[in-house]
């Protein structure tokens, strides 16, 4: 289930959540997945074909007769992905397998016991040959479909069967690395050559030299919460490892290596297994357990390689176990990212491209020079089996969580003030008094027109909210950046913006400036840049936005379908609030980010079916009047909103107010959600 950071704010101060009724939308599970396919192959399937049907705003619930067959991880594994498919929220029903989940994680057999009963009595606990319960809409699929796949290089519904990684990446990548010449033969990947041959460079890390090249995998992360807490792909993952190094093969030094466990359990039981040092040996070792390499937390490359991307201009790639892939979003320096199963990522380590089809092509040689596939070295499912049934207990779940929330002794001996109310230093450059309520009075005013306004950035289809308000790691040479070397942070102690969003003068200068980010308005630059209108000078977007702001001129965001995709990520309706926007116009909105863009006062514009910008004739250096607010807004109220041209003419078009329920107007009026509970809880709203 999904909720907002805004949201969850609210409801910490008293506030309920508003919810109307969802159509929900029974996914029917048949046939069985074949042997070497795993549960990342199904989720990846399962959200390029709802993405393909349409959830958003919708619940899914999955059922059918192959449903049983599914081990609750492996359904852990498709509901954790429910906001890359773009649904309220993604369920299974209670039976017989999520018992034995709690037994083997070991609850207490009164809870066990209680949670049957409670399904039971509800009519809730599913059954093989119950009746099957009604949807709004049905989907089907058949899991004997599914086949190992990758999704990239830019987003998680855009699924890639594993023989055609390479011509998916030289077809996405054409304008960089060549164009695909249809029908040519090529050295790998499918058949498929370019027009020139790429440039290849070679770097020296430590004692050992490696090659780079368009493709190239310089990150193989088995990272996120998705993956790395399911059994049957980690046991997999660590004994394709150590096949992989039985046979001599080893991994790139170019390849940055690493592995997040969903738990301390996990760590456990391939510890247990012996295949931890397996991992080791390939450059697989723990680096934590949490959000790494999913959400930007990947470190820097090696200097060598980072300097051999930028000089030559390769598309370099990650490949990971998240589930998030959206542009910019790994590594500053990495352009194509691809979200695969653990035991996949392992492979395209060894690989260390993805201009292979790994269904034909070795991995790499053995030690007496023969050739090693993946099919030589991929566990067998009933290996697989075996190895869990005998490391995976509910003993090793007890005793890791049986201290669980007593934290170590650097948690323990933590300072705890002792104020009732938080003690702000105005020195800290992470932790700061957010300014969302300095202005807020007592009584509201009514919402006024918005006049005069221009376009900040103009934007594409799929913008996701790490466009928006990235989380990685940024540049001294950025508006974040220079404001910390201002403050005498040296670009070592930058840390990410995800470490910093306690901070709002880092995180408001990090807003739109994903360095992938493709604004219409910036001259052809890629990044964080735009053009301030009427000079036409093209500046940093936090800059123009300063200078619009000191100008007294409000601005608008214009782009196309799924605005706000991915991560809820309350900084990307915040930071362009602090930018001063104050509507957004789009196609089509995700259910988050739209109800975020409420909460924090922004206005939400949907342009009518059939048009966008493009249809209207505008090119975003118009000067924007949005009428009708000022008498007052109701749910989905159309809106007009007149765009004046340079010259003088003008365009003028409706739009509707996505305020979907009465409360989201009531936000709207107060400013915001933050200002309602203020004014709630004063007595004056």
């Amino acid at each position: 289930w999904g909720v907002g950071g805004i949201e969850a704010e609210a409801v910490l101060l008293g506030q309920p959540i508003y919810l109307t009724r969802p159509e929900v939308v029974g996914v029917r599970l048949i046939g069985a997945l074949a042997d070497g396919v795993t549960a990342t192959d199904l989720v990846l399937t399962v959200t390029q074909l709802l993405r393909t049907v349409g959830v958003v705003g919708k619940f899914v619930e999955f059922f059918g007769p192959s449903l049983g067959a599914l081990t609750l991880p492996d359904r852990a594994t498709i509901a954790n992905m429910s906001p890359e498919y773009g649904a309220t929220a993604a369920m299974f029903p209670i039976d017989a397998e999520t018992l034995a989940y709690l037994r083997l994680t070991g609850r207490a057999e009164t809870k066990i016991r209680l949670v049957e009963a409670y399904a039971r009595a509800q009519g809730m606990f599913r059954t093989d040959g119950a009746p099957e319960p009604v949807y709004d809409r049905v989907v089907e699929l058949d899991l004997s479909t599914v086949e190992p796949s990758l999704a990239g290089p830019r987003r998680p519904q855009d699924r890639v069967p594993l023989a055609t990684t390479g011509p998916s990446f030289r077809t996405a990548f054409a304008d960089r690395t060549g164009a695909p010449e249809a029908g040519a033969s090529g050295a790998s990947g499918g058949g498929v050559a370019v027009a020139e041959r790429p440039p290849v460079t070679h770097v020296r890390i430590g004692d050992r030299t490696a090659e780079l090249t368009h493709g190239s995998v310089v990150i193989a992360a088995i990272t996120s919460c998705t993956n790395t807490s399911n059994p049957e792909v980690m046991i997999a993952s660590g004994l394709l490892a150590k096949k992989a190094v039985e046979r001599g093969l080893s991994v790139s030094p170019a390849v940055k290596t690493s592995m997040a466990p969903g738990s301390a359990v996990v760590s456990a039981y391939l510890e247990r297994a012996g295949l931890t040092r397996h991992l080791e040996a390939l450059g697989f070792y723990t680096v934590g357990y949490g959000c790494t390499t999913c959400i930007g937390n990947s470190g820097p490359l090696p200097q060598p390689v980072a300097e051999a991307i930028q000089s030559h201009d390769l598309v370099t790639v990650a490949v990971l176990s998240g589930n998030r892939n959206f542009e910019g979003r790994i590594h500053p320096l990495v352009r194509a990212s691809y979200l695969a199963s653990p035991p996949l990522v392992v492979a395209f380590a060894l690989a260390g491209t993805v201009n292979i089809d790994m269904t034909k092509e070795p991995l790499g040689r053995d030690r007496d020079g023969r050739p090693v596939y993946l099919r030589d070295i991929w566990p067998r499912d009933e290996e697989i089996r075996s190895v869990i049934a005998g490391t995976v207990s509910a003993e090793l779940f007890a005793q890791r969580y049986r201290d669980v929330f007593k934290g170590d002794e650097t948690w323990r001996t933590l300072p705890v003030p002792q104020s009732k109310v938080y003690q702000w230093d105005p020195d800290s450059t992470y932790v700061q008094r957010p300014p969302f309520l300095e202005s807020v009075a007592k009584t509201t005013r009514p919402p006024a027109d918005i006049r005069g306004g221009r376009v900040l950035v103009w934007l594409g289809d799929s913008i996701t909210t790490d466009h928006i308000s990235p989380a990685g790691a940024f540049s001294k040479d950025s508006p974040a950046g220079r404001y910390l070397v201002e403050r005498g942070v040296g670009p070592a102690e930058f840390n990410t913006y995800g470490a910093r969003r306690g901070g709002h003068e880092v995180l408001m200068r990090g807003t739109f400036a994903n360095v992938r980010l493709r604004n219409r308005l910036a001259g052809g630059k890629e990044g964080g840049w735009t053009t301030h209108i009427p000079s036409g000078e093209v500046l940093p977007i936090y800059d123009a936005a300063m200078r619009y702001k000191a100008e007294g001129t409000p601005l608008i965001v214009l782009a196309g379908t799924e605005y706000g995709s991915g991560s809820s990520r309350d900084w990307a309706a915040k930071g362009p609030l602090l930018l001063g926007v104050r509507a957004v116009i789009a196609q089509s909105f995700e259910r988050i980010h739209r109800s975020n863009l409420v909460q924090m006062g922004i206005l939400p514009l949907e342009f009518l079916p059939g048009e966008g910008p493009e249809a209207l004739g505008l090119d975003g250096t118009e000067a924007f009047d949005i009428l009708g607010v000022v008498d007052g807004l109701r749910p989905a109220q159309k809106v007009t909103v007149r765009a004046v041209r340079r010259d003088g003419t003008e365009r003028t078009f409706q739009a509707t107010a996505r305020l979907d329920i009465p409360i989201d107007v009531e936000y709207y009026r107060h400013g915001g959600i933050l200002p309602y509970v203020v004014r709630k809880l004063i007595g004056s709203a």
